[in-house]
């Protein structure tokens, strides 16, 4: 195998920004049994236009399924958390952002901290199986299950650690930090973008009908992605995706910074 042909290993990514966009702070979260090899190409994107980028490797993920099950939905928040306060230290306008789980996370911080804005990619706050009701019960018969898949892929494929099996107790903790998050949605006082694929095999339509019913005039915008799966920051729409969140960066940054002038 020759240097070029390794798959890059999953880690944290972090851009200090540059030119007049340096002031401006953007924490991206990647999703559940993902890595920041996920949003990547969306965090390049954002640091080639001068942002200031941090997305943090959560505990439990780039690694294996064993791992995964011995952290929980806190230690994942945590981490993130960290690095948004970080972030935020060093900026002047900060905005949460996230895919699937880490949109769920996104929102949560936003809950609880300042933030300028949020963006979200097929944010996920509730689940298709209805065994989740029984999970808490159901983890300790079942100590795993096969991971969701979507029957024909066409986001660009990652490496993102081994998680052939799903860990349950893990799922649980998912299931909390949705929960955690639903309830923080009222705190929220912040600009809302949403990102939604029309097929998504993972993140059923109650999550986004959620959001509109406890956000409701804090969505500026829900964007239809016409040709994407779930994972669309790798898939045909990402450019959309790409595009439009830095012009709600762009847009809300500059509000805020003129609010903030004397």
């Amino acid at each position: 195998m020759t240097e070029s042909s390794v798959p890059p290993r999953p880690a944290a990514f972090s851009y200090p920004g540059h030119g007049i966009n340096a002031r401006t702070g953007i924490a991206i979260c990647h999703g559940f049994t993902g890595s920041p090899l996920s949003v990547l190409p969306w965090a390049e994107h954002l640091a080639a236009q001068g942002y200031a980028v941090s997305v943090p490797l959560l505990p439990g993920h780039g690694t294996d399924w064993q791992q995964l099950a011995r952290t929980g939905w806190r230690d994942w928040y945590r981490s993130y958390e960290a690095a948004f306060l970080d972030l935020r230290s060093r900026t002047d306008s900060c905005f949460t952002a996230g895919l699937s789980m880490g949109g769920a996370v996104a929102l949560l911080t936003a809950s609880r901290h300042q933030v300028s804005g949020v963006s979200v990619v097929n944010p996920a706050l509730s689940f298709y199986d209805r065994r989740i009701r029984v999970i808490g019960v159901l983890k300790y018969f079942q100590r795993t299950t096969l991971p969701i898949e979507e029957e024909q892929p066409t986001a660009a494929a990652t490496y993102d650690g081994d998680y052939s099996r799903t860990p349950l107790a893990a799922v649980h903790e998912l299931k909390k930090l949705f929960g955690a998050a639903a309830r923080g949605l009222g705190r929220i006082d912040a600009p809302v973008q949403v990102f939604k694929s029309r097929t998504d095999a993972v993140v059923p339509p109650t999550s986004l009908a959620l959001l509109q019913r406890r956000l409701g005039a804090h969505i500026t915008e829900v964007v239809d992605l016409a040709g994407s799966g779930h994972v669309a920051t790798l898939d045909v729409d990402a450019p959309l995706v790409f595009a439009g969140s830095s012009a709600f960066f762009h847009a809300y940054a500059r509000h805020t910074n003129a609010l903030e002038t004397p």
